[in-house]
């Protein structure tokens, strides 16, 4: 009887050492990773839409990533700005801080031509485990490792606030004159939480608008969202010619919860982006923890289910234990501070050198950064502010 193949190499029936279900920005990253790094792997992606990327916009700042990590992330960037601003009704400031924008047709484009035939789209999955995915269509794919990548589950071990937005991809009849991106404009109405405005100028006439709250709940009021961007455009002085597309999407901003809980019963299914957890705790921003997972396990020796699924949990989990002190600070924004007054707490945070602010949304904050942003008098009441110090879940 011929000897039974080592639990990390897939059975000779698989259709691929790795099935990357979802083709979005984590598992994006993931496939182009292994193709560069590790290109004996048989790796096939799955998207179920008719392309890559769903239509969205990934933003990030410059110092959020290494040059190496830049080197291989720059073919996806379609714009990149040398600062960005940010206003708020007791605050104006410019930053030098570079920051740079992904989008899902840049994306498409790229993996399309560097993974070739190992992009399947309109490709939906009725149901996974850690070594096959069922198609719709009745179809059985078998896989060394099933890594599933389709946005965000159902996390009721986790506590979470959200960030929550609607865009316009608008053309201009004219000039609009912006030249950098308003990371954060506060100086509108304080609605439905802390909202903001966020504008990036793609060329002279066409600009990304987005109406942003962090708000307590994830409904989306898209008809007032819409006419709030209307409205926002017109005082700017910009004459709206045309809507190009429209983006929307809810991201979680974390609070509290438990990290070991969230994983259990995953019955090792490997997951990736937001459905493992992996994004700032603050600003939802993703893009710099998918390139990190993804060269983390381009570089793991065990890609078989059972090893890569651990190897995220760990990665996973260490993120969040070392993320407490963004939990603590969100906590004040949210339970702590009236939603209306919620903008107070950014503002007095710009008002920061700016080394900190890059560093603090590079993820990578110093114990001197942390006694910086919250020394001095809270911008929230102190009676408030104290629970928040607590964190009911195990970071």
């Amino acid at each position: 009887m011929p000897d039974a193949p080592p639990p990390d190499r897939p059975p000779p029936d698989t259709v691929a050492d790795i099935l990357l279900i979802g083709g979005g920005l984590a598992n994006g990253l993931l496939a182009l990773r292994l193709a560069e790094l590790r290109p004996e792997l048989r790796v096939l992606l799955l998207e179920a839409g008719p392309s890559l990327g769903a239509g969205h916009t990934w933003s990030f700042f410059e110092r959020d990533l290494s040059p190496a990590q830049w080197a291989w992330v720059a073919p996806l960037v379609a714009h990149r700005w040398p600062g960005y601003a940010v206003r708020f009704p007791a605050r104006a400031r410019r930053l030098s801080s570079g920051y740079a924008s992904v989008s899902s047709e840049r994306f498409h484009q790229v993996l399309s031509l560097r993974l070739g035939g190992r992009v399947r789209l309109n490709t939906p999955v009725a149901r996974l485990n850690g070594t096959e995915a069922v198609l719709e269509d009745g179809t059985v794919l078998r896989a060394g490792a099933v890594v599933d990548g389709r946005g965000p589950a159902p996390a009721p071990s986790l506590a979470l606030g959200f960030q929550k937005f609607l865009g316009q991809e608008v053309r201009c009849a004219a000039p609009h004159g912006l030249e950098e991106p308003i990371v954060m404009d506060a100086t509108v109405s304080q609605i439905d939480g802390y909202r903001f405005l966020y504008v990036l100028p793609f060329d002279d006439r066409t600009l990304l608008i987005e109406d942003t709250r962090y708000a307590d709940g994830p409904a989306l009021d898209t008809a007032g969202m819409r006419a709030a961007i209307a409205g926002y455009a017109a005082a700017q002085g910009w004459q709206v010619q045309s809507v190009l597309r429209e983006e929307e999407g809810v991201l979680p901003v974390a609070l509290d919860g438990d990290i070991a809980a969230f994983w259990r019963g995953r019955e090792g299914l490997p997951a990736v982006g937001l459905r493992a957890a992996l994004f700032h705790p603050t600003t939802g921003y993703s893009l710099p923890d998918a390139v990190r997972l993804a060269e983390h396990v381009a570089l793991a020796e065990r890609l078989d289910a059972a090893g890569l699924s651990a190897l995220i949990e760990r990665h996973s989990v260490a993120l969040w234990r070392g993320r407490a002190f963004f939990r603590r600070l969100n906590r004040m924004l949210f339970r702590a501070a009236l939603p209306e007054q919620r903008f107070r707490v950014l503002e007095r945070f710009y008002g920061l050198p700016q080394p900190l602010i890059e560093r603090f949304y590079a993820g990578r904050p110093g114990w001197l950064d942390k006694l910086r942003i919250v020394a001095g008098k809270p911008p929230v009441p102190v009676s408030a502010a104290l629970p928040c110090l607590l964190e009911r879940g195990r970071a």
